[in-house]
Protein backbone atom coordinates (compact mmCIF):
# COMPACT_ATOMS: atom_id res chain seq x y z
CA UNK A 1 0.00 0.00 0.00
CA UNK A 2 1.51 3.57 -0.60
CA UNK A 3 1.44 6.41 1.76
CA UNK A 4 2.38 9.04 -0.97
CA UNK A 5 -0.09 9.12 -4.32
CA UNK A 6 -0.09 11.20 -7.59
CA UNK A 7 -1.34 14.59 -6.44
CA UNK A 8 -0.45 14.94 -3.14
CA UNK A 9 1.60 18.18 -1.56
CA UNK A 10 4.84 17.28 -0.14
CA UNK A 11 8.19 18.22 1.61
CA UNK A 12 11.73 17.34 0.85
CA UNK A 13 13.26 16.13 3.95
CA UNK A 14 17.15 15.55 3.02
CA UNK A 15 18.96 15.95 -0.29
CA UNK A 16 20.05 18.82 -2.25
CA UNK A 17 16.59 20.16 -2.65
CA UNK A 18 15.93 20.04 1.84
CA UNK A 19 13.41 22.10 2.71
CA UNK A 20 11.31 22.46 -0.83
CA UNK A 21 7.81 21.39 -1.63
CA UNK A 22 6.16 20.54 -4.36
CA UNK A 23 3.23 18.73 -5.65
CA UNK A 24 3.68 15.00 -6.81
CA UNK A 25 2.92 14.68 -10.69
CA UNK A 26 4.23 11.05 -11.13
CA UNK A 27 4.97 7.64 -8.80
CA UNK A 28 6.83 4.87 -9.46
CA UNK A 29 5.88 1.91 -6.81
CA UNK A 30 8.05 -0.18 -8.37
CA UNK A 31 11.23 2.02 -7.65
CA UNK A 32 10.09 3.25 -4.60
CA UNK A 33 10.25 6.72 -6.64
CA UNK A 34 8.30 9.71 -7.35
CA UNK A 35 8.78 12.84 -9.66
CA UNK A 36 8.22 16.31 -7.56
CA UNK A 37 7.10 19.54 -9.14
CA UNK A 38 10.25 22.26 -9.15
CA UNK A 39 12.13 19.06 -7.03
CA UNK A 40 15.63 17.56 -8.75
CA UNK A 41 15.80 20.08 -11.32
CA UNK A 42 18.15 17.92 -14.31
CA UNK A 43 19.54 19.73 -17.71
CA UNK A 44 19.34 17.58 -20.49
CA UNK A 45 21.06 17.90 -23.87
CA UNK A 46 19.34 17.62 -26.65
CA UNK A 47 20.75 16.82 -30.39
CA UNK A 48 19.14 18.60 -33.73
CA UNK A 49 16.47 15.94 -34.85
CA UNK A 50 13.81 16.39 -37.54
CA UNK A 51 11.25 16.87 -34.53
CA UNK A 52 13.39 19.06 -32.37
CA UNK A 53 15.88 21.08 -35.12
CA UNK A 54 17.49 23.52 -32.96
CA UNK A 55 18.03 21.02 -30.47
CA UNK A 56 19.46 22.56 -26.80
CA UNK A 57 19.54 22.00 -23.09
CA UNK A 58 16.15 21.44 -21.26
CA UNK A 59 15.37 21.30 -17.54
CA UNK A 60 13.64 18.20 -16.59
CA UNK A 61 12.43 16.83 -12.63
CA UNK A 62 14.34 13.71 -12.09
CA UNK A 63 12.69 11.06 -9.55
CA UNK A 64 13.44 11.03 -6.01
CA UNK A 65 12.87 8.35 -3.42
CA UNK A 66 9.64 8.41 -1.47
CA UNK A 67 11.98 8.23 1.74
CA UNK A 68 13.36 11.45 1.24
CA UNK A 69 9.75 12.93 1.12
CA UNK A 70 7.08 13.93 3.52
CA UNK A 71 3.14 14.47 3.03
CA UNK A 72 1.67 17.57 3.82
CA UNK A 73 -1.38 17.69 5.69
CA UNK A 74 -4.05 19.50 4.32
CA UNK A 75 -5.83 20.33 7.65
CA UNK A 76 -3.08 21.60 9.76
CA UNK A 77 -0.27 22.65 6.99
CA UNK A 78 2.47 20.53 8.33
CA UNK A 79 4.85 17.86 7.20
CA UNK A 80 3.46 15.10 8.76
CA UNK A 81 3.73 10.98 8.67
CA UNK A 82 1.10 9.01 7.25
CA UNK A 83 -0.79 6.65 9.32
CA UNK A 84 -2.94 3.67 7.69
CA UNK A 85 -6.78 2.80 9.27
CA UNK A 86 -8.79 0.17 8.44
CA UNK A 87 -12.54 1.40 8.69
CA UNK A 88 -14.90 -1.37 9.89
CA UNK A 89 -16.66 -1.52 6.02
CA UNK A 90 -13.28 -2.85 5.80
CA UNK A 91 -11.67 0.64 3.76
CA UNK A 92 -8.29 1.94 4.28
CA UNK A 93 -7.85 5.61 5.02
CA UNK A 94 -4.32 7.36 5.57
CA UNK A 95 -4.61 9.48 8.08
CA UNK A 96 -2.02 12.87 9.89
CA UNK A 97 -0.17 11.21 12.81
CA UNK A 98 0.55 14.84 14.31
CA UNK A 99 -3.53 16.17 14.19
CA UNK A 100 -5.45 12.83 13.34
CA UNK A 101 -7.59 13.72 10.94
CA UNK A 102 -7.98 11.76 7.66
CA UNK A 103 -6.06 12.83 4.14
CA UNK A 104 -8.24 11.16 1.85
CA UNK A 105 -9.72 7.31 1.51
CA UNK A 106 -7.73 4.36 -0.41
Amino acid sequence: MRKLKTGDDVFVITGKDKGKSGKILKVFPKEERAIVEGINKIKKHLKPTPRNPQGGIIEIFGKIHISNLMLICPKCKRPTRVGIKILEDKRKIRYCKKCGDFVDQM
